[in-house]
């Protein structure tokens, strides 16, 4: 996941399920085609939840990572 760079970042920090999805998915329909979002969560249902959703609706799940209880998320737009 390091090896990734994100073109925009999305902090929902403090957001609850289903929030984290809902905001992802809102910017994701604006993001151009081949750029890649960092969404940063601390949400205990987020490193879970957002491979799932990115494989439903056709998005590219990079990875996850967690660091002091926030997660940190990478997805590409294809």
């Amino acid at each position: 996941m390091s090896e990734v760079r994100a073109d925009e970042f999305l902090d929902c920090v403090g957001l609850f399920c289903p929030n984290p999805i809902i905001q992802t998915s809102i910017r994701m329909k604006k993001l151009e085609q081949g750029r890649v979002l960092e969404v940063a969560a601390d949400d205990s249902t987020f490193p879970k939840d957002i491979p799932d959703w990115c494989a439903k609706m056709g998005y590219e799940f990079l990875g996850v990572s967690e660091d002091g209880g926030e997660f940190r998320a990478l997805i590409r737009k294809p």
